[in-house]
């Protein structure tokens, strides 16, 4: 069953709020997320390139989920930041709470239904720079809780973006979509990440309509 129907479903039976179009308190957003003419200058500022290749890529590259405090891993320490009433137990596994998807507009009540999304993702990083950088700062990189690079999204659409830039990937929710671009701008310019032609052009398109 897809998420979407079962959202649907637990709203019938009084189970999980799903909110597709529904009013949901939003959660925590990441930090750092500039303003329109602080995401332009920086986008101004961006590189363009040929996208490099993928030789040589895994994940196991990008070192994550690293623990932050005590027995919190990064995942547990955004789960945490994005949910609203969250409990964990002594492992610091999130047993309650419920969680905003600002990318779909849907509110989830199992943690297992919430993937934590690298805004700009690890293989469009290496494909954009990364390659060349060491584990340490890959590490960094992956699990970076400073700038807007790490949130708490629904799982399937957090799959159905995969490793796409904004030229072939938007959050469903439109709403959101001039977040997501200066939240993308602001990961690739603190990470003096590159960006593609295409990538650069969807970026200019959603900020003139932010």
């Amino acid at each position: 069953m897809s998420k979407i129907v079962r959202a649907v479903v637990a709203v019938v039976l009084g189970g999980a709020v799903a909110a597709v179009g529904v009013a949901a308190p939003a959660g925590a957003t990441p930090p750092g997320i500039p303003s329109k003419a602080t995401a332009q200058t920086q986008l101004n500022a961006l590189s363009v390139a040929t996208e490099g290749s993928m030789s040589g890529y895994s994940r196991d590259k990008f070192p994550h989920w690293i623990t932050i405090s005590g027995t919190c891993d990064t995942r547990e320490t955004v789960l945490k930041r994005d949910g609203t009433s969250v409990v964990t137990s002594s492992a610091c596994a999130a047993t309650a709470g419920r969680w905003y998807s600002p990318y779909d507009g849907a509110t989830w009540t199992a943690a297992s239904d919430v993937d934590i999304d690298h805004v700009v993702p690890l293989a469009e990083a290496w494909r954009s720079g990364a390659s060349a950088w060491t584990t340490a700062k890959r590490q960094s990189f992956a699990n970076d809780l400073t700038h807007p690079q790490l949130i708490a999204v629904t799982d399937n659409v957090n799959q159905s973006k995969g490793d796409q830039d904004p030229s072939t990937w938007l959050p469903p929710l439109t709403s959101y979509r001039c977040t997501y671009a200066r939240m993308w701008i602001n990961v690739k310019y603190t990470w003096s990440l590159k960006l593609q032609s295409a990538e650069k052009s969807a970026l200019q398109t959603l900020l003139n309509a932010c």
